[in-house]
């Protein structure tokens, strides 16, 4: 049976048995010295962020913390430190009482070694899976440019590799970008999550990283609740030996749940949906390893923000959007890889 949050005395919201979902929600967190104002929002914050997403959708929720900083020579503290998923809310503040933000050495941080650990969690199988991954700086292997170590990462980790792994494992990717440090490495972070249907959330600074939390977690377990009928149509067309023309299958799919009137919710920047995907975004997306990335990758240099400091970030409840479609069926065909 799943285990459910750990709230001091009569500060516990009640959970609706009837209508319960099951979170497994972490966090990659970039720990160096540039990254101080997100740490201390995530940690003045989760409380009040898991009694909402529990409050709100009846949900039994664990919590884990990769930190991530940088391989030696470029950083001699550690390259990540690890807290596996725990029910406690109190053990999680704990974990982010204990982080600071301090080294790094050259731009790159290992990313690489953070998404690895994070595919090594002990993710439970009938959980909507979200890792949040906080971070204002490329994985080595980018950009040879400054990078230590040019070639990536020093582990030989792959984020390439480990998104698939990730989103085979049904764990849906959201990266905030900490604009605008991470703008020229914008559409990498973007392919990533690209990968596991997830989402992009660029901000700013750190006044609305919660709401970017809370309403990435809700949208999220909204979608989860309609997966099956997309496992339906993508599974046909994989056991009938066709080709799955995203396009199409993502109009089928918005129509048949649109026809079931399914609704969700929607994490929304200023009122306006999430810039999900471009051309470029697309066909890093299709590339398996960070040493094609590199010879492929255009470097924005004078990218503008997508995040302004005045952003409001609000989830909403509607019907399915396109656009979440697309990301459903990213999603189902990722599972789908295991049994095909």
């Amino acid at each position: 049976m799943a285990s459910s949050i750990q709230y001091q005395k009569g500060e516990r919201p009640e959970l609706a048995k009837h209508d319960s979902s099951v979170l497994d929600l972490a966090f990659a967190m970039d720990c160096t010295g540039s990254m101080s104002s997100y740490i201390n929002s995530a940690r003045d914050n989760i409380r009040t962020i898991v009694e909402e997403i529990v409050a709100g959708e009846k949900s039994d929720v664990r919590l884990a913390l990769v930190e991530y900083r940088d391989h030696p020579p470029q950083d001699s503290t550690f390259v990540t430190r690890v807290h596996d998923f725990t029910p406690s809310v109190s053990t999680m503040k704990k974990w982010l009482d204990a982080c600071s933000a301090q080294g790094g050495g050259d731009t790159p941080e290992a990313v690489a070694d953070a998404l690895h650990d994070v595919l090594k969690l002990s993710w439970r199988e009938n959980a909507t899976k979200i890792c949040v991954l906080i971070s204002d700086a490329p994985p080595h292997g980018l950009n040879p440019s400054g990078d230590h170590f040019p070639e990536g990462c020093p582990a030989g980790l792959d984020p390439m590799v480990t998104v698939r792994e990730l989103a085979e494992k049904g764990v849906t990717l959201y990266s905030v970008g900490c604009e605008p440090a991470i703008n020229q490495y914008r559409d990498f972070f973007m392919a990533l999550v690209y990968i596991t249907g997830g989402q992009y959330v660029p901000l700013a600074g750190s006044k609305m990283l919660s709401q970017v939390i809370i309403g990435g977690a809700k949208e999220e377990m909204s979608l989860e609740k309609w997966m099956e009928e997309v496992n339906e149509e993508v599974k046909r067309e994989m056991e009938a030996g066709r080709e799955i023309n995203d396009e199409e299958m993502s109009r089928v799919v918005h129509a048949k749940l649109a026809s079931k009137g399914a609704v969700s919710h929607k994490l929304m920047q200023n009122k306006a949906s999430l810039r999900h995907d471009s051309e470029d975004v697309r066909k890093y997306s299709e590339i398996t390893n960070m040493a094609d990335i590199r010879k492929n990758y255009k470097l924005a240099a004078h990218a503008p923000s997508m995040a302004r400091s005045e952003d409001v970030y609000e989830c909403e409840e509607s019907g399915h959007s396109m656009a979440q479609a697309k990301r459903m069926v990213q999603k189902s065909k990722a599972r789908m890889m295991k049994k095909f």
